[in-house]
C-alpha cells in the first residue's frame, strides 16, 4: 500500500520560512519523479516544484528564488524548505509521487499571515 504523508505546514507571518516533509512509503521512492502541489481555496490546483530521480528541479516562476525542493531517497522523504513567505503563498500543500503524478499524498495546511 503506497502512503505518502506530508508534514510542517502551519501558521506564518509573512517574511518567514517553513519546512514542509512528505514521507513515501510502499515504492522505490528513489525511482520516482516527486513533486509539491498547492491548492488555495477557489484556486485550482498548481505545481509547486518537481524533483526527479536524478535530482534535477522545476519551480513554478511565482517560487523561484524562494523555494527550494530536495529529497533524501535513504529517508525515503521529499522536502520543501519555503522562505521569505507571502499571504499568496497560503493553500494546502500536497506531494505527489510519479511524473505525470501517480500517488498523492492528504495534504498539509499552509497560512501565511500577519
Amino acid at each position: 500500500q503506497v502512503q505518502l504523508v506530508e508534514s510542517g505546514g502551519v501558521a506564518v507571518q509573512p517574511g518567514g520560512a517553513l519546512r514542509l516533509s512528505c514521507a513515501a512509503s510502499g515504492i522505490i521512492f528513489s525511482k520516482y519523479a516527486m513533486a509539491w502541489y498547492r491548492q488555495a481555496p477557489g484556486n485550482e490546483r498548481e505545481l509547486v516544484a518537481r524533483i526527479h530521480p536524478d535530482s534535477s528541479t522545476y519551480y513554478a516562476d511565482s517560487v523561484k528564488g524562494r523555494f527550494t525542493i530536495s529529497r533524501d531517497n535513504a529517508k525515503n522523504t521529499m522536502y520543501l524548505q519555503m522562505n521569505s513567505l507571502k499571504p499568496e503563498d497560503t493553500a494546502d500543500y500536497v506531494c505527489s509521487a510519479g511524473w505525470p503524478a501517480i500517488y498523492w499524498g492528504q495534504g498539509t495546511q499552509v497560512t501565511v499571515s500577519s
